[in-house]
This record gives C-alpha cells, sequence and structure tokens, in this order.
C-alpha cells in the first residue's frame, strides 16, 4: 500500500511539475515571439519599409533571401535565434565580410525600428507594367529641338557626372578647369550613369528605377528625357554597335530592374518603353524557381549589337540581341549564382563577371556565348567594372578588390597570348582591409587604385591605396583622404594622368590626384556637393575604357 501511495504522490508531483514547465515554456514561447514579432504601426511600417529599400535591399534582396548579403527572412533570423539586440548589434556595427556600419548613418529609433521590421514576413511588393512605364515618360525637350552641335567651347569627352545620391541629383563638371557646369534634378540615389555611344549623352538610373537622360550638347547641360521602369534598380546602357549589322549607336538603351525583375528596352533617343522582359527564372544549378532574379549589371557589346545582363541570383549571363526588339534573341549562358557586377577585359571579348558570394569570377567568351573559366579570387570580389593592365611579368590582366577582405586579385585574360596564365590568379596585392567597392586604372596610368569602402573602420574606410603597374610585387602606398564620410569609388580623366575620388558624405568633397606622383593635385567643396558617390568621365565611359 506504501508503495501504491508513493507512486500516486509521486505522480501528482510529476503532473504538478509538467505543468509548472509547460505554463513556463508558453510564457518564453510568448515573450520570445512577441520579441520576434514586434507589433508595428501602419506609420512605423511606412518607415521601415523605405529604410530598409534604401540601405538593405540591394544586398539582400528585395524579399530578403540574399544574395550579395545573407539571407535575412524572418524565418532565417528565427532559426538563428536573432533577436532585436542581435540584429542591432548587427545593423550599428558592420561585419567584417563587407556589410557597412549603420551607426552612424540612422539613429538609434531607425536601427530599432529595421530591427523590428525584419523580424517580420517580407511584405509582398507591387508590380509594374509596361503601361504604367509609358505613363511615367516624360520627353522634356524632343530630338529636333537639340543643338545640332554643342553649344559651348567646352572639352566635353572630358567632362564628368557626379551622382549626388541623397540629393536626387546629378552634377557635371569640366574635367580640364575642374568648373562646376550643371546641377541636373535626375531622381532619388543614382546608381550608376553611362555614357551613349557618341558620349553626347549621360544615360543615369536611381534605385528608386527613374532613368533620365542628360544632353551634354547644351549650353547648360540638362535633361532631355526620363522614364520610370521599375521600383528599384542598378543598370543602365545604351547600343553601342555600329557596323555590318547596322548602327545602332545611340538608338536604343536598357535598364536592368531589380524590382520587379526584368529589363526593359527604350528609345535611346527619347527613352520610350518599348519593350518588358521578365527575368524570373530557375537557378541554373537546382532548377529552383527564384521569383526575385534581378539584373545586377549590363554591359554593351561593341562588336555585336547585343547587351550582356546578369541575372543575379539564378546564375545566368544572358546575351541580348538587340537588332530586331520585335523578335528579340536572347542567349542564356550558365555561369554561377549570385552574379554582381563586372566588365570587359581589355580586348573587349571576355565578360568578366562576380559571383560574390561564391567568391568566384565568371569568365564568358561573347564570341561562342560560352563559360570558359570560374576563378576564385578571394573572399566576396566586388571588381565595379574592373581594371585591365599589363603585368610586367605574367602579361595582359584584370584584377578585382574584395568585400571580405584587404586583397586586389590579379588574373591573366590574354589566353591567345599568354596562355598558361589565362584565367589563373597570378598577382595578389594586399590592402588595408576588406570592403573594396572598386579598383580602377587606365592604359596611360602609372598606378592601379583601390578604395575600402565599406569597411567598418572609419580610417580604413577614408583611405586608398595605390600600387605601380610595372612594379606590382612592391607594397601599395595608402592613406587617409579624408577625416569623415567614405571614400569612394576612383575615375580617371580622358588622358589617363589625374585620378578623381568621393568622399561620401553630406557634406561632400572630390578629390583630384596626379596618377604619377600620387600628390593631391586639387580639392573641391561646395554646397551643391552633397553625398557624392559614383563620378564617370564622358570618353573613358562611352569607350568602355578602365
Amino acid at each position: 500500500m506504501l508503495v501504491q501511495y508513493n507512486r500516486r504522490v509521486m505522480a501528482a508531483i510529476e503532473k504538478v511539475f509538467l505543468s509548472v514547465v509547460l505554463s513556463a515554456l508558453m510564457i518564453v514561447g510568448a515573450a520570445y515571439k512577441a520579441q520576434a514579432n514586434p507589433d508595428l504601426t501602419p506609420e512605423e511600417l511606412a518607415k521601415a519599409k523605405g529604410l530598409y529599400f534604401n540601405r538593405c535591399a540591394g544586398c539582400h534582396g528585395t524579399l530578403r533571401k540574399g544574395a550579395t548579403g545573407p539571407n535575412i527572412t524572418d524565418v532565417n533570423l528565427k532559426q538563428k535565434n536573432y533577436d532585436t539586440n542581435i540584429i542591432k548589434a548587427f545593423v550599428t556595427n558592420g561585419t567584417g565580410g563587407g556589410m557597412p556600419s549603420f551607426g552612424s548613418d540612422f539613429s538609434a529609433e531607425d536601427i530599432e525600428l529595421i530591427a523590428n521590421f525584419l523580424q517580420q514576413a517580407p511584405p509582398a511588393p507591387p508590380e509594374f507594367s509596361l503601361a504604367e512605364m509609358k505613363e511615367s515618360w516624360r520627353l522634356i525637350v524632343p530630338e529636333a529641338q537639340r543643338p545640332k552641335k554643342p553649344e559651348h567651347n567646352r572639352n566635353w569627352q572630358n567632362f564628368f557626372g557626379i551622382v549626388l545620391r541623397d540629393a536626387g541629383k546629378v552634377a557635371i563638371l569640366d574635367g580640364d578647369t575642374k568648373e562646376l557646369v550643371s546641377v541636373v534634378d535626375t531622381g532619388f540615389a543614382v546608381h550608376i550613369l553611362r555614357s551613349s555611344a557618341s558620349g553626347r549623352y549621360f544615360y543615369s538610373i536611381g534605385r528608386d528605377g527613374k532613368s533620365t537622360m542628360i544632353d551634354l550638347w547644351m549650353a547648360k547641360p540638362d535633361k532631355v528625357a526620363e522614364a520610370k521602369t521599375c521600383f528599384d534598380a542598378r543598370s543602365i546602357d545604351s547600343s553601342k554597335y555600329k557596323g555590318k549589322k547596322g548602327n545602332f549607336e545611340d538608338k536604343l538603351a536598357i535598364v536592368g530592374c531589380y524590382w520587379p525583375p526584368h529589363f526593359v528596352v527604350l528609345d535611346g533617343q527619347t527613352l520610350e518603353p518599348k519593350k518588358v522582359v521578365s527575368t524570373r527564372s530557375y537557378s541554373y544549378d537546382t532548377n529552383e524557381y527564384i521569383p526575385e532574379a534581378r539584373v545586377a549589371a549590363i554591359i554593351s557589346a561593341h562588336k555585336e549589337p547585343e547587351w550582356i545582363i546578369n541575372v543575379k541570383e539564378a546564375g545566368y549571363i544572358w546575351a541580348i540581341d538587340y537588332s530586331d526588339i520585335k523578335n528579340l534573341k536572347i542567349t542564356q549562358v550558365e555561369t554561377e549564382r549570385f552574379l554582381h557586377d563586372g566588365g570587359w577585359d581589355a580586348t573587349k571579348r571576355y565578360i568578366q563577371m562576380a559571383a560574390n558570394m561564391r567568391n568566384k569570377m565568371v569568365i564568358v567568351d561573347s564570341v561562342t556565348k560560352k563559360q570558359i573559366a570560374q576563378i576564385e579570387t578571394g573572399n566576396k570580389p566586388h571588381p565595379g567594372r574592373g581594371a585591365n593592365w599589363e603585368d610586367p611579368e605574367f602579361g595582359p590582366v584584370t584584377a578585382t578588390p574584395h568585400l571580405g577582405e584587404g586583397l586586389v586579385a590579379a588574373w591573366g585574360s590574354d589566353p591567345k597570348g599568354h596562355p598558361k596564365n589565362a584565367w589563373k590568379v597570378v598577382r595578389k596585392v594586399e590592402t588595408l582591409g576588406g570592403g573594396g567597392l572598386f579598383v580602377k586604372t587606365h592604359p596611360k596610368a602609372n598606378h592601379v587604385w583601390v578604395d575600402h569602402t565599406l569597411n567598418p573602420d572609419d580610417k580604413i574606410k577614408r583611405s586608398l591605396c595605390a600600387f605601380e603597374k610595372h612594379h606590382p610585387e612592391e607594397k601599395p602606398q595608402c592613406w587617409q583622404v579624408a577625416d569623415h564620410g567614405r571614400v569612394v569609388h576612383m575615375e580617371y580623366n580622358k588622358a589617363g594622368n589625374e585620378v578623381w575620388v568621393a568622399v561620401w558624405d553630406k557634406v561632400g568633397e572630390l578629390v583630384i590626384y596626379d596618377d604619377k606622383t600620387l600628390k593631391e593635385k586639387s580639392r573641391i567643396k561646395g554646397d551643391w556637393l552633397v553625398t557624392p558617390t559614383g563620378h564617370f568621365n564622358v570618353y573613358n565611359t562611352m569607350t568602355d575604357t578602365y
């Protein structure tokens, strides 16, 4: 009887204990759920969407499934047990893998808002039709009313277009005199400028999907057309082919979009949207459907009537034959997933694109339309357009910096003249640290330059490094350019003897260096110089000289 009594007591105690444990778990679970899914008011949600779109979506995706940055969906964050405090720490401090710190860009309240927003399911963004694009199209100055020749005596092929990111403007500067020629209203957060084949026009594309066309022949350069082709974009280019298959110089333009994921063909003289093609597709490796397969980069071919685009998340490079846009021909080349940026080799035959989350550069032959190599260069290559030069030992090479480590890697890019070095890393030059966005040189230059824009360290992100092309084995020279902001993007003048670099800050600067001596020549300031980022020389951009 005593044994049976003890068993009943123990069973009762166990039942009470389990009840207490379950209650505690329910309380903890409810508390975690409340923390993991904090409620946001409609006003907070609207603000959070804007913050995420402007600063986060480019790397992590509109649907947050990752590309250049990792997957940060609410489901993935929960699996990793990332709560509000952990997310706030990442946003505030950045990471060594290339994510910048936003502690000085966002208020503490905004950082907490972003952290709470990321714990919600990603909201479904809207689509954008061709009809809506045409409604947004505005022809400001018809072609017949534009100048027949330049209305000024300036050396317009040496103009620089300066992106004033947060001001929603583009400044035009005279590269010879360093004078401000014009400030043009464009769209929010212009990402790049591309020159038309003739160099007469600058095409801009903003992160809001708005494209503008700027006529550099006008007495005061200004926009002559604009159109919105999507909600989020990064790339634009013009048609540059002139040959046996026709003359397409300045005739067409193309915009590649992040959301909706598609590209749009426009009239090159008016920006009237003509055709939209979805890039939603299946990944090359697992055949997984990718609803957010974005166009990250476009390069225009000079030897064929083609645009080369990459379809970022799916791992394809598309060669688009624009000679007949009503019967468009697209060749899809399997490469590697998470393609981001890239450009041509010096001969403009080989397409070289970074699959930066796979730590590779992929090489495609534009003649055969086949991938011919993949090169492991380092942690998250980010070449911009890249840099081409003649190495004294290895012949023609192309290079990239890296987001995840302080390294410029150069590989052989001359399979005919130097087959032993082709598509192999032959040089590694150490820099100050990761976060490098761009590497730049010029056929007439002495040096190769690299920035560290996304490095979380204040001194490093404000510093440049440069090394001699003819003595790449020597340690690069590095120095701090400014005591504020971030230093970003190098661009040569037409002659290849000056390098321009931007200090990306609300009170911005442009700093100009002598390429031969590395000495500062001038520093441009002004109340108009708001958050300068990319800056593009007309001649180098129209000829794809990098």
